[in-house]
């Protein structure tokens, strides 16, 4: 009796399934190893650094937003993309403050003014106006748009890979919705930590705030109390 040999079908089913298992093991040794963690670690900090000349070069406030699915969520990915404003805006925390030293030669001006207006000028800008103009302004100056270049790009992570972010700002790290850091023209950014984690490795990244050195620990270092 002769033995049938294997349909076309049966060898396309048998290579499906084996390439299956095959991706399956890929993926698991990935995640026991952390690999994709610890490539993402390293483009993170090229793009920190990179993103920390853009604003000393170009004398604009530019920060990088990621952007975190719900801790439970395992599915949604993390992203993380750059922003710059027009000019050297601070940071959302210092912005009350800013504006009021934006204001302060306001009332000088007015009150120096008025010695040459006529009294029944309508013409003349009241102090009320001019510090509507002057708040305008800096609101102008700290919008932020998205920014790119060869070195700063849109980053999407792979699903298996997390991202939590702590800056000086913070008590602790933020782990779900978006978190910001932001790099300033004048030559430093915050003071900060990124983890990167996929399964049970993670790397810490901590970034200097006076020179914007990146260093990538393969370890999870705790949140600074100090």
């Amino acid at each position: 009796m002769r033995r049938r040999g294997l349909t076309l079908i049966e060898i396309v089913v048998a290579l499906s399934i084996v390439t299956l298992l095959f991706a399956g093991v890929v993926m698991s040794v990935g995640a026991l190893t952390g690999a994709k963690a610890k490539e993402s670690s390293t483009e993170l900090a090229g793009t920190i650094r990179s993103l920390y000349d853009t604003a000393a070069l170009s004398g604009r406030t530019c920060r990088l937003v990621f952007t975190m699915p719900p801790e439970k969520d395992d599915e949604t990915p993390v992203t993380w993309r750059a922003e710059c404003a027009k000019a050297g805006a601070t940071a959302s925390a210092k912005r009350e403050e800013e504006l009021k030293e934006a204001q302060k030669p306001l009332k000088d001006k007015v009150a120096e003014d008025s010695r040459f207006r006529r009294l029944d000028s309508d013409d003349a800008p009241t102090l009320q106006q001019l510090q509507e103009q002057e708040k305008n302004r800096v609101d102008e100056s700290a919008k932020f748009s998205d920014f790119s270049s060869e070195d700063v790009v849109e980053k999407t992570l792979p699903s298996s890979v997390k991202i939590e972010v702590w800056t000086s700002k913070q008590r602790q790290a933020a782990k779900s919705g978006t978190a910001y850091l932001y790099f300033f023209p004048q030559g430093y950014t915050e003071r900060a930590q990124v983890w990167v984690k996929q399964g049970e490795n993670t790397w810490t990244l901590t970034i200097s705030p006076l020179t914007g050195k990146t260093k990538i620990h393969n370890e999870d270092l705790e949140v600074p109390h100090s």
